[in-house]
């Protein structure tokens, strides 16, 4: 049955479901600086035979007061308690593919697949240090944001985001700095420990070392496999919201919409 959309909090930390009730369970893990909302576009092409939860991270939007910590780990503890022991595949952009693959590697079976999109493998030493994520770093908290979001789009469309707007995301500064800051420290997750498939999406436009990394997790994973999305960017949740509903998440089901069991 499909039902609409379904608010819920646990933990103090909001979310909701939508699409048919009795499908499998697809998580949807928005990255650094934006909201679920962000991850929308992609639920729209899979709620009529799944079951989306979609929800703002801690630090971000309608949790932006939450208290931390703003780590991977951290992150991980929410998506356990969400889940709440339900099998799902987990669906990760940006900073959420860590997210994704750290839960993953911490509830074993539960979690059958997981997609990441052009994730931040920031520990590495050829990881760029002049990124948009690095840009943020080097100013105070309350100034992380804006850095992050001018880096990301440019003065002129900062500039042009209604007052409200830039105030909501400089209020996030501390979220961002503070996950940031922590994959640059050490690996969130340990590659042997994911054991279920995950599918590596990059943009056929993507920065260089967003390829690279999605390119080193089909390589590295156990049972990773690099997947292009042609014409898409980092921005693809939205842009090619389709291609990526298309080709980062039904591989991990049967035909008939149950989850995929690895033989």
């Amino acid at each position: 049955m499909s039902a609409g959309l379904h608010h819920s909090t646990v933990d103090g930390l909001h979310y909701v479901e939508e699409g048919l009730e009795t499908g499998p369970v697809v998580m949807m893990i928005h990255g650094s600086l934006d909201r679920g909302a962000g991850m929308l576009r992609i639920s729209r092409h899979i709620q009529k035979w799944a079951r989306v939860i979609r929800f703002d991270r801690r630090g971000y939007a309608s949790n932006v007061g939450h208290n931390g910590p703003f780590t991977v780990p951290g992150n991980t503890d929410d998506v356990v308690q969400i889940l709440a022991g339900r099998p799902a595949v987990l669906v990760g952009h940006s900073f959420g593919g860590n997210i994704a693959l750290a839960a993953a590697a911490r509830l074993g079976d539960q979690i059958s697949g997981v997609s990441t999109y052009e994730t931040p493998l920031s520990w590495f030493e050829w990881w760029p240090r002049h990124t948009a994520g690095a840009a943020s770093l080097q100013v105070s908290q309350e100034d992380a944001a804006e850095a992050f979001m001018i880096r990301l789009i440019g003065d002129r469309r900062w500039n042009d985001l209604p007052d409200r707007t830039k105030a909501e995301r400089r209020r996030e500064g501390p979220a961002l700095t503070n996950e940031l800051q922590s994959i640059r420290l050490e690996a969130p997750w340990l590659a042997e420990d994911i054991q279920c498939p995950v599918l590596c999406g990059y943009g056929s436009k993507g920065l260089e070392h967003h390829q690279k990394g999605a390119l080193w997790l089909g390589e590295h994973l156990p049972h990773g496999r690099s997947v292009l999305i042609e014409g898409a960017g980092h921005g693809a949740p939205n842009s090619h919201a389709e291609e990526f509903a298309k080709h980062l998440i039904p591989p991990h089901f049967e035909s008939d919409g149950t989850l995929r069991v690895m033989s």
